[in-house]
Parts: C-alpha cells; structure tokens; sequence
C-alpha cells in the first residue's frame, strides 16, 4: 500500500448517507445541543449558587456536568458544521484534539462515577467517619487528581498515534477517535495495543472497585430502614447514570473494534454516539428529579428569576 504519512485531513464519512436530508438532522442536532448545554449548565449553576450543596455528592455531581459540557464541545460543534457542509474533512491536528476531548471526556467520566462510588460507600457503611474521611476539601481534590490522570491517560495515545506513518485518510465514523486513526497506520501497531489492553485492565478495576463497593452498600442497607432510605435517595440516581454510560460505551468499544463495513451507515452511526447523545442528556434530568435538594432547588432560584423580572417590569 502506498505510504501517505504527509495526511493533512481526514475524511469523516459518517454523514454520506444523509446528505438529502443533512438541514433536517442539523436542526434537530441544534435542538438535541442546545437542551444538552441548558440542562447541564443549569445543574452546575445550580450547586455553585447555592451554599448549601456545596458537599462532597454535589462537587461530583457539578463536575459530572462541567464533564459533559467539555466532552459535548468536542463532538457537536464539528458536527453540526458537517451537516452544513458538502464535505465532510478534519485536519489531521484537529482530529487529534478532537479524539483527545471526547475520549478524556470519557475517562473523566468513568473515574468520576468510581469516586462517587466511594463516596456513597462510606455515607452508608461509614456513616459516623464520613466528615472525617470525605469533605469538600477532599472532595476538590480527587475532581482535581481524576482530571490530571485523565488528561495523562489520555495524551498517551495521542502522542503514540503521532508517531506512527499512515496509509489512508477514509475514517468510517462521525467523528475522529483514536483507534481509528491507528487502523489507516502502514506498519505494525504492538505498542498502541498494548497501552489499549492496559487501559481496558485499568478501568475493568475501576469497575470491580464499583461492584464491590454496591455489594457492600447494600448489605449495609439491608440492616437498616435508614440505609435503605440512602440508597433509594442518593445510590439509585448514581446507579442509574453508572449503567447508563457503560451500556453506551460498551456499545462504542464493540463498534469501534468489531464493527462490519457490511452492518448499515444507520445502525453504526448510532452505536458511535450513544454515549455522546443519551448521558449528557440524561444525567442532570436523572440528579435533576431524583435528588429531592437539587429540584427544590432548581425550583426556588426560577422563582426568584420570575420575580426579579416581575418587579424590575
């Protein structure tokens, strides 16, 4: 195959299929991210104007949205340009970065919900040492470590991919993702691999560490009304959203490696944004209804805001 290792741009052919009906998807698209920023910028304005959220559950639960946002910019203003455009192409520097956002959007994510998991381990099954072990200081400094790693992790695919000539700029999905880029690379990809199977092991302990803490908390919520009252109130919110993203990233990792050319452009363009289209618009309506604080919340700041304007009119 011929060397091409001087690409400059990708072609993303993700969008081939709809171009009769591109304004159509581009309006609903628009819609689709606009109710995504508005309900995750509520839930973050939400925590950091009221005091009284600010704890430990809450700073996650903030930093959860703040994820989403960074991770939904990485993916939505790229792609609404594309359904404007006739060609669909990214620069080689750009779908690196764009690779880097969504997937350390991901990470982030993922080690987010394994600190929450932890934090309503000890809330339940520690109750009386959790001030001690788990407070706001503690709780700014894992968003701080988790964002660090997260950025680590993922910068180390990137600068292995850099390194490695290609033999093809056709990228066969929506958006740029690290893998694919590996897949057009003309000599032997070990290294890449290797890091990809550490990476997997990695967050398969992250998922033990969850696992393990549920069975632990509800054990504990069987012995008591109250236990169980925690968990119903502020386990079952967490439960919800930690299924939810490995549902739509396990969808995403079997698309990636195992997908056919021969399966519908249709069905793969959904199995590839699953988790950029259902978490970030489920998570804040999740925490947003569940978590009794939040909605009370959410409800008295509109009042205020409806008020205000009544009496400034």
């Amino acid at each position: 195959m011929e060397n091409l290792s001087n690409i400059v741009v990708f072609n993303l052919s993700g969008l081939n299929e709809i171009r009769s009906h591109k304004y159509v998807f581009f309006a609903f698209t628009l819609l689709f991210y606009l109710l995504i920023t508005f309900l995750n910028l509520t839930l973050t304005a939400t925590i950091l104007l009221e005091k009284s959220l600010h704890e430990p559950m809450y700073i996650f639960i903030c930093n959860l949205s703040v994820n989403t946002l960074y991770g939904t910019a990485g993916f939505y203003p790229k792609l609404l340009a594309d359904f404007l455009s006739d060609t669909h192409v990214i620069s080689y520097a750009g779908c690196l970065i764009q690779a880097f956002v969504i997937y350390s959007s991901v990470m982030c994510e993922f080690s987010n919900l394994t600190v929450m998991a932890y934090d309503r381990y000890v809330a339940i099954c520690k109750p009386l040492e959790y001030h001690s072990i788990m407070n706001n200081v503690t709780a700014q400094k894992f968003v701080l470590i988790l964002w660090i790693l997260t950025f680590c992790e993922a910068m180390i695919p990137i600068l292995l991919t850099l390194r490695l000539p290609l033999c093809g700029s056709q990228i066969d999905k929506l958006y740029c993702e690290n893998w694919s880029v590996v897949k057009l690379s003309c000599v032997d990809t070990t290294v890449n691999n290797v890091y990809g199977y550490f990476f997997v092991i990695a967050h398969i302990a992250q998922a033990l560490f969850i696992v393990y803490s549920y069975i632990q908390i509800i054990r504990e919520c069987l012995r008591s009304s109250e236990g169980r009252s925690k968990f119903m109130q502020t386990c079952v919110p967490h439960l919800i959203t930690l299924i939810n993203f490995s549902v739509t990233t396990i969808f995403d990792i079997i698309y990636a490696r195992y997908a056919s050319r021969n399966t519908p452009q249709t069905l793969r363009n959904i199995m590839a944004v699953e988790f950029l289209v259902i978490p970030p618009l489920l998570n804040p309506l999740i925490y947003g209804l569940k978590l009794t604080r939040i909605r009370v919340t959410v409800k008295r700041l509109c009042n205020k805001t409806v008020d205000s304007h009544t009496v400034h009119r």
